[in-house]
């Protein structure tokens, strides 16, 4: 019986290419960089911070790291936030499922997740999150899902994880909670959907007719 919602965050809950496009050449631009090509778009846009910022700086060796890492901390991420756009039924969903289940969120965004959480007020909408800071190791590693599995003493099949990509898929397979893939009918996942409502009408909701007991 399902009893445990985690999500993911961008390309789930955000359309946020373009935020991530905008923040990434941004700090491109500020070291007289190019910027991104496609393929280092669709990097950063599933990677952490710091992964993605090596990344996009690898072929910028004259630039020490701790000078692009000095700046970045200083960048008010604010700016940014004007050109992610959340899910229109994300609310709507979060409504009729945070009644029954535990719900949480496993990311790979370190320290912009605390001013995504308060600007767009999803805060109390979640029982726990994690991120690339809070975890032992970021997606796709399984880390993040075993702490939240442990702290809600949930088992792996009583909790079903909303992804959009192929780190998704792995950090899913590392853990054994079931995938359901958003937008991405790439992905190998028991389930596909192209939005939150979508997913009021798959078997492992459909199924589950009780409430859970919140902490």
């Amino acid at each position: 019986m399902l009893q445990l919602v985690i999500f993911d965050c961008d390309g789930v809950m955000f359309n946020s290419l373009e935020a991530n496009r905008h923040y990434y050449n941004h700090l491109l631009h500020a070291f007289d960089c190019p910027q991104m090509d496609e393929e280092e778009l669709q990097y950063v846009h599933i990677h952490n911070v710091r992964h993605s910022v090596a990344h996009i700086f690898r072929k910028h060796t004259h630039i020490p790291p701790a000078t692009i890492e000095s700046y970045r901390q200083n960048l008010d991420y604010r700016q940014f936030l004007r050109h992610m756009t959340m899910e229109p039924d994300l609310l709507p969903f979060l409504q009729q499922v945070k009644v029954r289940y535990k719900t949480a969120i496993s990311t790979n965004r370190t320290d912009t997740m605390d001013t995504i959480l308060d600007t767009f007020a999803l805060r109390p909408w979640f029982d726990m999150v994690v991120t690339a800071l809070t975890a032992p190791r970021p997606k796709p590693a399984p880390d993040g899902l075993y702490m939240i599995l442990d702290h809600f003493q949930v088992e792996p099949k009583h909790a079903i994880y909303i992804g959009d990509s192929e780190v998704d898929q792995e950090h899913c397979a590392g853990s054994g909670v079931e995938l359901i893939a958003f937008k991405n009918k790439r992905l190998t996942a028991q389930y596909h959907v192209d939005d939150f409502l979508s997913i009021l009408k798959l078997p492992p909701f459909q199924n589950n007719t009780s409430c859970c007991t919140k902490d």
